[in-house]
């Protein structure tokens, strides 16, 4: 499966690249422009909310994610465990209500929110600035434990990210008089990763390995409360890389006959392991919410990521290039993101957009 690229990150790994077009997938799609219905909610996969929330949806959605996978291995084979996932934040922005403001050094009224009402959209210095959900990249990267010593026990680490309020202040570029104020609130997430391992073959050095991501955030108001809120203190586009030194993972999608029952015993939940990297490696698995098949790669005609697999580049590129400059004026302020996107967009040279159109290959 081709899949488009994040970024420019050219000096990044493979499975690097992959791994952030997971990141973002769905961050926000098509007509890209926070008003639009399907904007007006997160489709991002692999989202995993508090523990309370989950309960009380009755299992509609999930705080864990489990990986199971086979390895061989000796006691001194290394393994190395990375989860990545997006912490989300509100975005609020507000206009100014209080006309008798002093003059001068305003910084002060950062503090002093009773100046201002919060309101859906603003219009500042020819942006449209909106309540949104920006969102920023997190990476829990454990050191590499022995086989054997996965082999004692349980291994568990615990991570945490605390809550964030910071305030901007919105300055008129031809007076210079402050206008608006722009509010991004982010919660305070915990969680924890367990590691096991089961012998499943004590003649070839088989194990299964046992990847479990749980989000430990306390939310108390988890019978009454919106998505939205619960999306706050989540993990979005939740995935996990796996690497061995001195192993290897057996594919669960073809493994070799021999070990077909034991790979079938394998219980996925939420994620689905692949082998990532150049074809015949087995050296390192991408474990994501959305199902790929082993050793994906990105697309060489892919200038960059549209968030948004689900259509085709050369598509979702024209339909960019043909909104008005009203909506380009709103995708543009949705956030950075979006912006690079646009722009990336209106300077596609030609060939580069003949590229996404097709590419002839000479059959074998």
């Amino acid at each position: 499966m081709s899949m488009g690229a994040t970024g420019p990150g050219k000096e990044k790994r493979l499975v690097e690249r992959i791994a952030d077009a997971v990141l973002y997938e769905g961050y926000i799609l098509y007509p890209y422009r926070p008003s639009a219905v399907k904007n007006q909610q997160r489709w991002n996969f692999g989202a995993l909310c508090p523990e309370s929330y989950a309960l009380a949806q009755a299992g509609t959605d999930s705080s864990t994610m489990n990986t199971e996978c086979l390895i061989e291995g000796r006691p001194n084979t290394k393994l190395k465990v990375k989860v990545r996932f997006l912490h989300l934040l509100t975005r609020e922005v507000a206009q100014i209500v209080d006309c008798d403001l002093p003059s001068g050094d305003c910084t002060h009224l950062i503090q002093a929110e009773h100046h201002f009402q919060f309101v859906p959209v603003l219009d500042v210095n020819r942006n449209i600035l909106q309540t949104w959900q920006e969102a920023v990249e997190r990476e829990v990267d454990m050191p590499p434990i022995d086989l054997n010593e996965l082999e004692q026990g349980l291994k568990i680490s615990e991570f945490s990210y605390p809550s964030n309020k910071t305030s901007e202040l919105l300055t008129n570029e031809d007076s210079g008089e402050v206008v608006g104020l722009i509010v991004r609130t982010q919660q305070e997430i915990n969680g924890s990763i367990e590691i096991s391992l089961a012998r499943v073959s004590e003649e070839n050095e088989v194990f299964r390995l046992s990847t479990v991501i749980r989000n430990c955030t306390a939310f108390d108001a988890a019978q009454s409360t919106s998505r939205d809120e619960a999306l706050m203190r989540s993990f979005v586009s939740t995935h996990t890389i796996l690497e061995m030194y001195d192993g290897s993972f057996i594919s669960l999608l073809e493994p070799p006959g021999k070990y077909k029952t034991v790979a079938a015993q394998c219980v996925n939940k939420g994620t689905f392991p692949v082998l990532v990297g150049e074809e015949g490696q087995t050296n390192c698995v991408l474990s994501s919410p959305i199902i790929l098949y082993d050793y994906p790669q990105i697309a060489p005609q892919s200038a960059g990521d549209l968030f948004d697999g689900t259509e085709i580049d050369e598509i979702l590129t024209l339909r960019i290039m043909t909104l008005t400059d009203e909506e380009k004026r709103e995708m543009r302020s949705a956030d950075e993101l979006a912006r690079q996107l646009l722009e990336r967009t209106e300077t596609m040279p030609p060939e580069q957009l003949m590229k996404l159109h097709g590419v002839m290959k000479r059959s074998q």
